[in-house]
């Protein structure tokens, strides 16, 4: 018997695919710069080169606590004498001696003349007697002056996104502020009369309107400058008045709910009024009522207002938008091969980004377990997930035990 189709597909939706690689034609890597202090630089993205004024180690130091010595003062087994040592910040002040050694701690200094270390647990000490064990070479457990990168030369690039280790990098070599391309901004609002604040009495008909608080956390993760603007009222005017006002500050205006086919839902109308509608409706579930348009100095994204199909919109197609106004590269999500646990139904018709668990079997094998019921409006969902189960456009029914295709979440939604 032929699978039945998904009832809200239409041969006219376009396919997120095709959406993202029009979407990302519409927008360019802003040009805009500043300087920030490196403390403040973490998440921004590299407006300029950056080189070395030093070279890195900025002198030979020992990569081990143990013992230096001249190699050569090894060839008869013999005991060299303990003349001084080397710490981190308190280097030995004497002068290599032939068949001496120093004892030093890593990190730190290594004398003019001397070439080798050894650690200390190959090392036998009695009093000023130092018998060693001889390395393999000269050399050995000694970092040279220069070696990982010398005064000149090219440390990051621009375009570089900056994060831990690349502001230990520009703290290295003694950089304490960086150029960087200005954040994006991004306008938020929700839309809808039934929307009332957190923390206030909810009467009938009434909801919490938390996607503001799930778009407040995605746009944080995606290091952007972010102005919330509250809920506005299912009114025309009003809506008109907030798009005006987010246009006039932002790069991006981005908006939950209103761009459905209710008789309430006026965000799409009065876009068709101000500015000017690329797309909407996807063949995407959830969130096949995804919209994107451009407004007189913004470029607009309408997210669906229930809660999961915002979550999904934003993550397939607000996130790699605002990747590329920020100037990084654009790259394909990771995606496994993972064996389903339990069987799965779906309509042939949308591709289907549904909410699971992935984990490992004893064997190392992936495996990945739907949270439950994916309703649109089941946010815990979401919070249970650490993966999207993506089900191809005409796959129908998945039974126990297929292979399905798995994205991790990314870091935008960890």
């Amino acid at each position: 018997m032929p699978t039945k189709a998904d009832p809200c597909s239409q041969p006219s939706l376009m396919h997120p695919d095709e959406a993202i690689a029009l979407l990302l034609k519409q927008v360019n890597p802003l040009e805009d710069s500043e300087v920030v202090q490196l403390s403040q630089g973490l998440g921004r993205v590299l407006a300029e080169d950056l080189a070395s004024s030093i070279d890195l180690p900025p002198f030979n130091n020992s990569a081990m606590d143990g013992y230096a010595f001249r190699f050569e003062d090894l060839t008869n087994n013999e005991s060299l004498n303990l003349i001084g040592q080397s710490f981190a910040g308190h280097p030995f002040e004497g002068e290599a001696q032939p068949n001496t050694c120093i004892r030093i701690m890593t990190g730190a200094p290594l004398p003019d003349g001397y070439d080798t270390v050894q650690m200390h647990e190959k090392v036998e000490a009695k009093e000023t007697d130092i018998f060693i064990e001889p390395p393999k070479a000269i050399g050995a457990n000694v970092r040279y002056r220069g070696e990982e990168v010398k005064t000149g030369g090219k440390v990051l690039v621009n375009g570089t996104q900056v994060g831990a280790a690349e502001l230990g990098v520009l703290a290295t070599i003694g950089i304490s502020q960086i150029r960087v391309t200005r954040q994006v901004k991004v306008a938020f609002f929700s839309t809808g009369d039934e929307l009332r604040p957190v923390g206030t009495e909810l009467a009938p008909g009434q909801i919490y309107d938390s996607n503001r608080y799930s778009i407040r956390g995605l746009l944080s993760r995606a290091n952007v400058e972010w102005i919330d603007m509250g809920v506005v009222e299912d009114d025309p005017e009003a809506i008109r008045e907030a798009f005006k006002n987010a246009s006039a500050n932002a790069d991006m205006v981005l908006t939950s709910g209103g761009v459905s086919v209710g008789d309430a839902d006026y965000t799409k109308q009065v876009l068709d009024e101000v500015g000017e509608i690329t797309f909407w409706k996807l063949a995407i579930k959830p969130g096949k009522p995804f919209a994107f348009g451009k407004l007189d100095n913004a470029i607009f994204c309408g997210l669906p207002g229930n809660p999961v199909s915002s979550m999904v919109t934003f993550y397939k197609l607000v996130w790699p938008l605002l990747t590329k106004m920020q100037g990084l590269p654009q790259s394909k999500p990771l995606q496994v091969k993972a064996k389903l646990k339990g069987d799965l139904r779906k309509y042939p018709g949308r591709v289907e980004y549904q909410r699971g668990i992935l984990s490992q079997n004893h064997s190392g094998e992936f495996e990945v377990t739907i949270t439950g019921e994916q309703g649109s409006g089941m946010l815990t969902s979401m919070s249970l997930a650490n993966c999207f189960v993506i089900l191809a456009q005409e796959q129908g029914n998945t039974s126990d035990g297929t292979l399905v295709t798995v994205e991790p979440f990314n870091s935008v939604l960890c």
